[in-house]
């Protein structure tokens, strides 16, 4: 070698040194490894290895064609499910608009290339680049770029829903490295998983975006790099996805064995009644069922009986989803937490599960129910009596060493040992029975409250919880409206009680601040309805953040359950231990089943079936 190539290699070799220690380090803290790969996991490793050729619940080989009729209740009026204004078609998401990684939904939370073929961080998250797959492109055929991304990560931070505005927030900076590469720099936002949040962002073509009216409803169909585009629009009534067949990802690991109709409509439906007769006749193919007289004894019909109609049960594995009666901590008659607990002491579970129910359900205080991330029945570990040490006034003591259980009655419906302890903490919060009354004892204002429902089903659990008040002296009227006006009710926490479900998975993280935080009280479109602001709740949000290890993410998660639950902010319902799918015998589905659950993306038309 000459002295001048010497020379030069010595130049080069000092230069990567350099560039290593600019990028390699951290301050004083250590060297930060970062490592390009083909997915990321919230905790520990990627189950799939790099070379995986699809998802173990999607089946490879199912056939494309035919038409999947979706039947929804309720109604919509925009395309545009990234917005608070409006009620949008949600399957917008995903089947129309992509993210840069796509969820694995056999695990707790892990992500795989999708626009982006790979990504890269280091070890403590304070960065996150992605490389996008150069074969990416819009259903209009232009590419997506990393222009793209950082368009669609200002509009959503400044324009979009709640969540993505609190969580692309946290970002301090962000820069498209070449034309395919773009970084964003998390110094600062001790966001363990904020680099997955972004991977989880929805990308939006800059040039076919008005930001100006992108608030504003639509019923233009968006233009997005997804499998399917909209081709026709019933404003309020239905919406027709059709594949594109021209579709970029179509042979990505992410996608084999997922979105085999040529066309999905969705269909929408104001009653709930109306929405089951319509499927007894075969108007759309599946529904999950969520009542259990329903699913006990009103699919007696003849094409269930002749099997043309198939009921499958499924057990997923995250978290049993809950249903609640919520307490709007706004209004005052909820304010203390003494007439939260007395309230929660006369719901009837025993009666109300033997008569309605058919014994089918079971209940548990907290929010993550069935799995490990429940606090329920466990006595708090010493991490979490760490966590909650500051918080401890807060923290009810059987709550935090674990012996706290729901009320139990005699299922009579009229039992009197949970009514005296119900008004024993009714007079310690300042009211009295008068009569057959229950009276404020300064204003003599009578407790009573509105209990909002919008189906028959949540009015007969309200109904009856009403009947088992009424002993008490409470008079709770139930209003009954229509899917539309709850949801906007709802939204707008322009309520005192409703009926709600978190569905929760394996892995919580930015989300619980949209559900519980005290930043989301007051902002309309979050889903902290019953109005927490509680420090306690955000520390140990902010906590289960940081948790670097599966064990300390635990217990971060389940001192937030003793925290949630210490607060009386719902009254525990019951819980859903499995899925109740039916569907006609015209789809198909993979006999694997995905940790998640039921997953129509991954179904398909039988062969020699005709579309409905």
């Amino acid at each position: 070698m000459s002295l001048i190539a010497r020379f030069h290699a010595l130049a080069v070799t000092l230069a990567l040194a350099c560039m290593a220690l600019v990028f390699g380090l951290v301050g004083a803290a250590g060297p930060v490894r970062a490592e390009e790969s083909y997915a990321i996991a919230m905790h520990g490793s990627p189950r799939l290895p790099a070379d995986f050729s699809h998802f173990p619940y999607a089946n490879p080989d199912a056939p494309k064609g035919g038409r999947l009729i979706w039947g929804i209740l309720g109604t919509f009026d925009s395309l545009n499910p990234l917005i608070v204004k409006g009620l949008a078609v949600q399957q917008i998401r995903n089947y129309v608009v992509e993210s840069l990684l796509a969820r694995g939904n056999d695990e707790a939370f892990t992500l795989y290339g999708l626009l982006a073929r790979t990504v890269e961080t280091d070890d403590d998250r304070s960065f996150v680049t992605f490389h996008l797959d150069p074969r990416a492109r819009f259903s209009d055929g232009k590419s997506v770029l990393a222009d793209d991304v950082l368009f669609s990560w200002e509009l959503l931070r400044d324009h979009g829903r709640p969540n993505h505005r609190q969580y692309y927030a946290k970002v301090a900076r962000a820069e498209a490295i070449d034309p395919l590469t773009v970084r964003f720099d998390l110094a600062g936002a001790n966001d363990r998983e904020l680099p997955l949040i972004l991977g989880l962002m929805p990308i939006l073509p800059r040039h076919a975006v008005d930001v100006a009216t992108f608030e504003e409803t639509t019923m233009t169909g968006p233009i997005g790099s997804g499998p399917y585009r909209v081709t026709a629009v019933k404003p309020g009534t239905s919406v027709t996805l059709t594949r594109n067949r021209d579709y970029w990802g179509r042979d990505l690991p992410v996608n084999r064995g997922l979105y085999n109709f040529d066309e999905v409509r969705l269909d929408f439906y104001r009653e709930a009644n109306g929405q089951f007769e319509a499927f007894k006749r075969g108007l759309y193919d599946f529904r999950v069922e969520h009542e259990p007289l329903r699913w006990h004894d009103g699919y007696d019909f003849s094409a269930a009986r002749n099997g043309e109609v198939i009921r499958d049960t499924i057990k997923p594995g995250v978290p049993q989803p809950s249903e609640f009666l919520v307490f709007n901590t706004r209004r005052p008659v909820f304010a203390d937490i003494r007439v939260r607990k007395a309230l929660t002491l006369l719901f009837d579970f025993e009666w109300i599960n033997r008569n309605y129910f058919f014994g089918l359900y079971s209940r548990v205080a907290g929010f993550f129910a069935g799995s490990e991330l429940s606090a329920y029945g466990r006595p708090a570990d010493a991490r979490e009596r760490e966590l909650l040490k500051p918080f401890a006034a807060t923290i009810e003591p059987d709550i935090l060493d674990g012996s706290y259980r729901l009320p139990v009655t005699d299922g009579s419906g009229r039992d009197r040992a949970t009514l005296r302890a119900a008004l024993q903490l009714f007079s310690e919060a300042g009211y009295d029975l008068d009569g057959t009354v229950l009276r404020n004892r300064t204003t003599r204002m009578p407790l009573t409250f509105e209990i909002l429902v919008m189906t028959r089903d949540q009015e007969r659990i309200a109904l009856a919880y009403a009947r088992d008040i009424k002993r008490a002296g409470i008079e709770a009227s139930v209003r009954a409206v229509d899917p539309v006006q709850f949801d906007q009710r709802r939204l707008g926490y322009e309520f005192d009680m409703i009926q709600n479900r978190w569905d929760q998975s394996l892995s919580p993280g930015n989300e619980q601040s949209f559900y519980w935080g005290s930043a989301a009280a007051d902002n309309q479109g979050t889903r902290n309805y019953m109005g927490a602001k509680d420090p306690a709740i955000d520390a140990m949000i902010a906590a289960l953040l940081e948790a670097r290890e599966h064990t300390g993410f635990v217990s971060a998660v389940r001192a937030l359950d003793r925290v949630l639950m210490s607060g009386f902010y719902a009254i525990p319902l019951f819980n859903v231990s499995e899925q109740w799918i039916a569907r006609w015998n015209r789809i198909e589905r993979p006999s694997d089943t995905a940790l998640a659950g039921y997953l129509p993306e991954t179904w398909w038309q039988k062969v020699g079936s005709p579309a409905k």
